[in-house]
């Protein structure tokens, strides 16, 4: 089995890194915890428990800059340490540790793999009517303006092979939020890796809070036709 790596951004999730981590264990997959320099403490909890279980290394950043910028210092750790691929998921158990292996699995076939809530079998647990149409609008929008068929575009569990990460240019990617997750999907299938969704249930986080804001809307907003108008330049 090829070296995977799950990067794993944290800013205050306390109550969540430990189980997290040991969930993931035997998982077949090593773990890169991505700290923002939490003030709750979890930096400090991320280096006690890599000093005891031998799957886990983390990775300090000395301020919060975003979910995008935490991706981009895991990815590029992750392949300078020589990972063959490499694995978003979030840390609150809104994505099931138990899928990683499903997710390792079809990157056999596969260049980047997505867990997707908007395709047969995937589903959305206990969100209310408006964290539903924000996610389920938000997918839709970017699918119709970047004339794609991925169903979830904007969904943070996924899979890349090494290849994608090397070739789609990590330098020029400036999204913070959840425009991170747009723009990498759509930045593989535009340098012509084969994209595919398996199905998984998406449950809201039970502990900690949550990190979306209206800045990260916005930002997905204005950045989806930004993207478009890139490709259709020749720039993307």
């Amino acid at each position: 089995m090829p070296s995977a790596v799950v990067c794993l951004p944290t800013y205050n999730e306390r109550e969540n890194l430990e189980p997290m981590l040991r969930a993931l264990a035997g998982k077949g997959v090593s773990v890169l915890v991505i700290d923002d320099n939490s003030p709750d403490g979890t930096g400090g909890l991320a280096d006690r428990l890599a000093g005891e279980l031998d799957y886990v290394d983390v990775l300090h950043r000395e301020r919060k800059e975003g979910l995008g910028p935490a991706y981009l210092a895991g990815f590029r750790r992750a392949l300078a340490d020589g990972a063959e691929l490499v694995l978003e998921m979030d840390c609150d158990f809104s994505h099931d540790p138990n899928d990683v292996p499903r997710l390792v699995a079809a990157a056999r076939d596969s260049d980047l793999v997505l867990g997707s809530r908007y395709v047969a079998g995937g589903a959305v647990g206990n969100w209310g009517l408006v964290r539903r149409f924000v996610s389920a609008g938000g997918s839709w929008y970017a699918r119709v303006l970047l004339g794609t068929r991925i169903r979830d575009l904007t969904g943070g569990f996924k899979c890349y092979r090494r290849e994608v990460l090397v070739t789609i240019d990590l330098d020029a990617i400036e999204s913070k939020g959840y425009a991170f997750q747009i723009e990498t999907t759509y930045r593989a299938l535009r340098a012509g890796f084969r994209v595919v969704e398996i199905p998984i249930r998406f449950v809201d986080r039970e502990a900690g809070g949550s990190k979306m804001s209206k800045t990260i809307v916005l930002e997905a907003i204005w950045k989806v036709p930004a993207l478009r108008l890139a490709a259709l330049a020749g720039r993307l």
